[in-house]
């Protein structure tokens, strides 16, 4: 699992990139990743100003994604019904 810049869609996230949110530059600190297949997980971001602020935010907010999610379904890629983990009736 790859946290991207939506943008490119290949580069990386990484521990000291900065990023700006609303005219503010931060530079990130730290990746959370998803805990279930429902998280979007988290970015830790601190403000590159005198208050220096450390911010938590959804990916999203600096433009990034996770990519290569081993917790979730390919979309179009649903087991049969019956089989354990059934997508529609979860036997």
């Amino acid at each position: 699992m790859k946290l991207v810049y939506e943008e490119s869609g290949d580069v990386e996230v990484q521990h000291g990139d900065v990023v700006h949110v609303r005219g503010t530059p931060y530079y990130v600190m730290s990746k959370i990743k998803p805990h279930k297949p429902a998280s979007t997980g988290r970015v830790i971001c601190k403000a590159m100003t005198e208050d220096a602020w450390v911010c938590e935010w959804f990916p999203s907010v600096i433009g990034a994604k996770w990519i290569e999610r081993e917790d979730q379904n390919p979309v179009g890629r649903y087991k049969k019904c019956g089989e354990k983990g059934c997508s529609f009736c979860d036997d």
